[in-house]
């Protein structure tokens, strides 16, 4: 039955190099409501080297685009393997565009289609959320479709229930008075404000203020700085990239802390509807004794209660501080391969991970 419903499926795909246009068309109506996957979000960093796999009705609906680029630890591995993955600025996580309407035996047909080879023998989802719908219909559609599906854990997403706070009441008196404490501590150094940046008010100017902030953090210090956002040059071009397309210029935001005119924290978050991302924060170290970094992390916070927001996702990884802002532990994200061959997914679950069976083990890492 299930094979007669796949080849039953009328479908048109075409594999195109780059990062099709046609994926902004579809981010603003898509199954998972992930409005920000849009062509400059897949193609920020990768530097063209693209392709995107464009699935439509007969009819001519687009039902679904898989932007791919090389992936592997070498280039021989990526050009022996044929391995691709899907891209994406850094977080908070990857993903396919699906329209609201697909359904997975036409993603099924798709995924068996000759054309999708251009996915290569095996390719990379992940992070990925892995209660989305667009990955649960992926990995079910990939399955029916015959690829092998191997997952494996990529961390749990802390997050802060920002209409409980406001409805109760944000911040505590407790918290109000210790804020308040750090910021007459910088007071007796200079004049702190805050800056905010979103939209059109994106520069280079901004990127590389929050490059020296890192530089003057303790990532610079006792890391190799791979970690980092906007340290080095190509860093801040990956999102120089992404700033060009206006709708997701609109949704990111930094706030950053100046002290006079010297930018020492700052936190740099996507809006989405009623969520927020944060991606990235930093805070120079010769001020940490001022508590700088709880300032601008709380600052960001209240504004989000104030602009209605319903949740703020503060990503994977936790160290105390996130629990003491109020996060919960949320959904998982899992790091997925979808594996054509029988062999191949044999050998890559060694080290990669069990292999998936239907949504469920997307979810189970």
């Amino acid at each position: 039955m299930f094979a007669t419903k796949i080849a039953a499926a009328a479908l048109t795909l075409e594999s195109s190099a780059g990062f099709a246009s046609a994926i902004d068309a579809l981010a603003e109506r898509s199954l998972s409501g992930r409005g920000f996957l849009r062509a400059a979000w897949f193609g920020a960093g990768a530097a063209g080297k693209g392709r995107t796999l464009i699935v439509r009705r007969d009819s001519g609906s687009m039902i679904a685009a898989i932007p791919t680029t090389g992936f592997g630890p070498t280039p021989l591995v990526t050009a022996v393997l044929g391995a691709r993955k899907v891209p994406g600025s850094y977080w908070p996580f990857r993903g396919i565009q699906l329209a609201q309407d697909t359904d997975a035996f036409e993603l099924a047909a798709a995924l068996r289609h000759p054309a999708a080879r251009s996915l290569g023998r095996v390719w990379r989802l992940g992070p990925a959320r892995s209660d989305d719908p667009s990955t649960v219909m992926l990995v079910e559609a990939a399955q029916l479709a015959g690829w092998h599906v191997l997952s494996r854990p990529a961390g749990t997403a802390w997050l802060i229930d920002c209409d409980a706070l406001r409805a109760k009441g944000w911040p505590q008196s407790s918290t109000a008075r210790r804020l308040r404490t750090a910021w007459r501590k910088l007071e007796a150094l200079g004049t702190p404000r805050w800056r905010h940046v979103r939209g059109s008010a994106w520069n280079d100017s901004v990127l590389d203020d929050m490059g020296r902030i890192e530089a003057a953090s303790w990532i610079a210090r006792t890391t190799d700085g791979s970690g980092a956002k906007f340290m080095r040059p190509h860093q801040r071009q990956v999102w120089r990239e992404a700033l060009t397309d206006p709708v997701i210029a609109a949704n990111l935001a930094a706030t950053i802390l100046m002290l006079d005119d010297r930018p020492v924290a700052f936190s740099f978050d996507l809006h989405d509807g009623a969520w927020q991302y944060g991606i990235a924060a930093s805070y120079a170290e010769d001020l940490a004794n001022c508590n700088i970094g709880k300032l601008v992390n709380y600052k960001v916070l209240e504004d989000a209660i104030a602009d209605g927001r319903s949740v703020m996702d503060m990503g994977t990884g936790d160290s105390g501080y996130k629990r003491a802002m109020g996060a919960y532990a949320g959904y998982d994200l899992a790091d997925l391969l979808f594996v054509r061959s029988r062999t191949a997914a044999r050998v890559l679950a060694r080290i990669w991970g069990k292999a998936a069976t239907g949504g469920s083990a997307t979810r189970n890492g």
